[in-house]
């Protein structure tokens, strides 16, 4: 197995870039929908669970991600239409359930070339994004 460290710094800085955005995307939906349950809800075993889940999403190498942060860079970093166009709150859980499971799959496949440990990690994670989407949008339809 690659680590980072074994690859030439041309490959490294994209697997950095990719796991910052994707770790930023997952913590964030997650923090959404948590908000949701919690305050929307008042769900406090929902939004309980999502809170560790959203804690258990760390890495223990968060310099090399900031390093190689380039938000200025980033070739889709504008807004699309269809994004801004939400309206209800289920449409919101929808869109931040869909987003941090893309995340986390993403993070599990990247992760398969640096750490398997962390890969599987976050293959846990999303498969419990998918019980708790199912647990929290069986009441919003």
């Amino acid at each position: 197995m690659n680590s980072p460290s074994s690859e030439n710094s041309s490959g490294v800085r994209p697997l950095y870039r990719i796991i910052d955005a994707n770790l930023n995307r997952l913590k964030e939906g997650i923090r959404v929908v948590e908000d949701i349950c919690r305050f929307y809800f008042d769900d406090r075993e929902i939004a309980k669970k999502l809170k560790e889940l959203r804690h258990s999403a760390t890495i223990s190498e968060y310099r090399p991600l900031l390093e190689n942060r380039d938000i200025l860079n980033d070739v889709l970093k504008s807004s699309y239409e269809f994004e801004n166009s939400k309206k209800e709150i289920r449409d919101i859980v929808i869109a931040n359930f869909k987003r941090t499971q893309e995340a986390s799959r993403v993070l599990e496949e990247i992760y398969k070339l640096i750490d398997i440990r962390n890969s599987e990690k976050f293959k846990k994670i999303r498969y419990s994004l998918y019980n708790l989407e199912k647990e929290i949008l069986v009441r919003l339809f």
